[in-house]
């Protein structure tokens, strides 16, 4: 792709030369960090063609067309790298390999948001404060009451990260002023204050709204967090701790199991960011336009509940279920192979060789499963993964197995039911959330609105015909009207009643 330029006519420069053979005219695009802005085309522009219409704009410059932003930088970003073709991930420089042996999720969290590791007593403070914040006013427990006993955890969770944005006015940038967070970029204090304090309270609540959506499927009373635990101990306590007003015994026969304690909070690190993904990016595209960072945590926990997103781990369980035992995976792979079958766990929109989380992972995995016992599902599960690891067909297509591969299975073992999979991605996923908000908003250019172009295709200026005057089908086919919808029940006896009443008024 592209015509070599013979040597003596090459000499390195940081731009692209690009010729505009509608025109004829010569472009220099200055090259930075092995990026082009796209405003620049802007400048390119012509006399429409034959084939041109007045949609296309063509006098107004060229627009960079990217469906599903698949090489589109939106924003400069200090916090992860991803290296896909060799299976790199980084958190502000450290390899996530170093992080998730060695360090723990609130130190990670504190790396993400302020750009380094933190020394003991920063730690301290970190530490301290995020779990200060775990409590939530309680009234809360009439919020959660008022959903349906069947409601889907993420449904509750995402309302509850809104809901939480009514308590805290002083973080509202549409009641105290639009500069009330971007005015940190400048120094102030105060700001740089406020916005570490709503930091506190998305991290710490997040937990308590895990686990109340959790405990309100389980018909239970709602549960304090605890003090003199970690972060996921915490966590887990809320969700399993029987009575609201138990306590520790001196014992300490209350606190959650050590393996499984630890296992979630390197689970936790795995999950905590993954550069511009498609809930980060939610995030960052509702934040410019400057609300409550509840808001925009909202609107990223709505994006993380798509199957494609944060119900990957849902769907390898499903899967392995439908595959039923060992004897059946190489029946599966064919039906792959042909289409028929989705393979789930493997492969990654942005690793190309392999997922490095995985790997960390299958370890985390083997400790879990000594503890809980082998799921039956793991037999099926290492099947799977060593047949598609052997054949060529899924080898030469790089489907490696990912993260979701594996912590499915090791949820599944905790006792965690399929639907809260994404809630346990979401509490994590806060600390990269508001790691990224928070940097969006001490951008020493400002914020802009992210406000992205379109190609319209539609229909050119139209002139309105009355009902009356409009004879046959405007617009036919599939998806061009409004589809036939069944009624049951009291629609249904409504439609009838309406439908008897209009025949009895013309006898």
């Amino acid at each position: 792709m592209g015509k070599q330029l013979p040597a003596s006519e090459l000499k390195r420069d940081e731009s692209l030369r690009v010729v505009d053979n509608r025109t004829g005219k010569e472009y220099t695009v200055p090259i930075t960090h092995n990026s082009i802005p796209a405003n620049f085309f802007k400048g390119i522009r012509a006399a429409p063609g034959p084939n041109d219409r007045p949609e296309d704009e063509t006098e107004r410059g060229l627009r960079v067309a990217d469906r599903g932003f698949l090489n589109t930088a939106v924003i400069e970003s200090c916090i992860t790298y991803i290296d896909g073709d060799n299976g790199i991930l980084r958190y502000r420089g450290y390899p996530i390999e170093q992080l998730a042996e060695r360090s723990s999720f609130l130190e990670v969290s504190y790396l993400l948001i302020y750009g380094a590791l933190p020394s003991p007593s920063q730690l301290s403070h970190f530490t301290s404060e995020v779990l200060l914040h775990g409590p939530i006013h309680s009234d809360a427990e009439g919020f959660f009451r008022s959903f349906r006993y069947d409601a889907h955890p993420m449904s509750m969770l995402t309302s509850a990260f809104a809901y939480l944005g009514s308590y805290y006015g002083e973080a509202n940038p549409s009641l105290q002023g639009q500069d009330l967070f971007t005015k940190a970029a400048k120094g102030d204090p105060a700001a740089l204050q406020n916005m570490d304090r709503q930091i506190f309270r998305l991290i710490g609540k997040a937990t308590t709204l895990a686990a109340m959506a959790y405990r309100i499927r389980q018909g239970r009373d709602f549960v304090v967090s605890p003090t003199g635990m970690s972060y996921t101990e915490s966590f887990l306590y809320q969700l399993d701790h029987l009575s609201p007003t138990d306590h520790l015994s001196e014992s300490h026969s209350n606190k959650p199991h050590p393996v499984l304690a630890k296992a979630l909070d390197i689970l936790f690190i795995l999950h905590a960011d993954h550069e511009m993904n498609a809930s980060s990016t939610t995030v960052l595209q509702t934040g410019s336009s400057l609300p409550d960072p509840f808001s925009a945590v909202a609107a990223g926990c709505a994006s993380l509940y798509g199957p494609l997103h944060g119900g990957a781990n849902e769907a390898v369980i499903r899967m392995l279920l439908s595959i039923g035992s060992p004897k059946n995976v190489p029946a599966f792979l064919e039906a792959v192979k042909k289409r028929q079958k989705v393979l789930s766990g493997f492969g990654h929109r942005v690793y190309k060789t392999s997922d490095p989380r995985s790997f960390i992972i299958r370890k985390v995995a083997d400790e879990v499963f000594a503890v809980t016992g082998r799921d039956p599902l793991l037999d099926t599960a290492m099947a799977l993964h060593d047949a598609a690891l052997k054949d060529d067909y899924f080898v030469s297509r790089k489907l490696a197995p990912n993260v979701d591969f594996w912590s499915g299975l090791i949820y599944r073992a905790m006792g965690f039911p399929m639907d809260f999979f994404p809630v346990l991605f979401v509490v994590p996923r806060v600390v990269g959330w508001v790691a990224h908000w928070r940097q969006m908003m001490l951008s020493p250019s400002g914020v802009k609105i992210w406000r992205p172009r379109q190609l319209y295709l539609g229909p050119s200026t139209r002139d309105y015909v009355p009902l009356d005057e409009r004879t046959g089908a405007f617009q036919v086919g599939v998806g061009m009207e409004p589809s036939v919808i069944e009624h049951s029940g009291m629609t249904k006896r409504r439609k009838l009643a309406e439908a008897a009443g209009k025949v009895r008024s013309k006898l």
